[in-house]
């Protein structure tokens, strides 16, 4: 399932050997239709109209625990490359960053947005390495042991936060062999990769009080030229770290009457097999509602996940974690800390609940 390794290169095959039935081999990969190829796939994608790294995680201080979020996301703009002026923004770089203080039930968060250049955003091809003026985000090491470093500034959210990330399992691929379809016939698909369970150490600073913590992260990697199918207003994903070293993903998105076109995700066990879901094995129940005061959105905080791995219910630490991201890309989204529970009740992981569309239709 992980394909090939070189002594240089970790290569990712996406022909169509091996390709379920419930995928159409005729789809073609988004860009330049090659394989994913790690390390050099760890950059951004230049070509490509949208891409983001997405980092979140648990992590816990003198017994309180805290969930973090810290996302870079890159846009190619219609301004053509050829455009006389060095000032041309033919890319955007966007970032937000949130907290959420379990025990203080209060969401803290943040957003940034500028062209790329002039030393103010980067995106750099071939290694991780993003930065937007004081936020940043990095990548170092071998393909199957990396570790990342993210660094945010926050004064006028009170926080700031300086981590180190370690990768205690290989890169995931989504979907068949890192393509991720997100609508049928390959209307709408992206290159995706994840980094689940990875070890946190760090230091949160909380209104000028550090705080050593400690926990588990997950970064998810996606760069495509459509994510969005017509007809489509948001989608709902969950990616969680089980507590015996598994990886869970799920995702629907969603018609505008909340109907799901599509469906997928994946289970990846401590020993490394992995389980790519077809999209009738995955089902969104929701349960319990929470209105936001901001945005008027009612979000189903509560959800029951059906899916090959197993029936699991998704439950929020706190309610309040949606994001105003209007300064930014333009949307509000809820994105928030959550436990997961097994058929039995007893809790089996945590990870992110991550909700859009909710509000108003998304549009990336």
């Amino acid at each position: 399932m992980l394909g090939t390794m070189n002594r240089r290169d970790l290569v990712f095959s996406v022909l169509p050997l091996g390709w379920p039935a419930w995928a159409d081999a005729k789809n073609s990969l988004p860009g330049d239709g090659r394989a994913i190829r790690l390390p050099s796939d760890f950059g951004a994608h230049p070509n490509q109209r949208i891409e983001w790294w997405y980092l979140t995680g648990s992590i816990e201080a003198e017994g309180k625990i805290f969930g973090f979020q810290v996302t870079f996301f890159r846009c190619r703009t219609p301004v053509a490359d050829t455009h006389p002026s060095r000032f041309a923004a033919r890319q955007l770089v966007f970032a937000h960053a949130a907290l959420s203080d379990v025990s203080a039930g209060r969401q803290r968060h943040d957003q940034r947005v500028a062209r790329a250049g002039f030393g103010v955003a980067t995106t750099a091809e071939g290694e991780t390495g993003v930065h937007l003026r004081d936020w940043r985000l990095r990548r170092s090491g071998p393909v199957q042991a990396s570790q990342y470093t993210a660094k945010v500034l926050s004064p006028n959210a009170g926080f700031n936060l300086d981590l180190a990330l370690t990768a205690t399992q290989p890169p995931l691929l989504q979907g068949v062999n890192g393509l991720s379809l997100k609508a049928p016939q390959g209307a709408a698909s992206s290159l995706y990769y994840s980094e689940p369970q990875m070890e946190v150490r760090g230091t949160l600073t909380l209104d000028g009080r550090p705080l050593t913590v400690t926990g588990r992260a997950w970064l998810d990697h996606e760069w495509a030229d459509s994510l969005l199918a017509p007809g489509v207003v948001g989608w709902d994903w969950i990616g969680m770290n089980l507590a015996d070293g598994s990886a869970l993903t799920a995702f629907q998105v969603r018609r505008a009457d909340g109907s799901a076109l599509y469906a997928g995700g994946s289970f990846r066990h401590a020993r490394s097999s992995v389980r790519s879901f077809a999209p009738s094995e995955v089902q969104f129940i929701p349960g319990r509602r929470w209105t936001s005061p901001a945005s008027g959105a009612h979000y189903p905080v509560a959800w029951q996940v059906i899916t090959p791995a197993g029936r699991f219910t998704v439950r929020p630490l706190m309610d309040a974690q949606e994001l105003d991201s209007r300064q930014s890309t333009g949307a509000f989204y809820w994105e928030g800390l959550s436990d997961l529970l097994d058929a039995e009740g007893r809790a089996v992981g945590r990870g992110y609940l991550e909700m859009t569309g909710y509000a108003a239709a998304l549009i990336l």
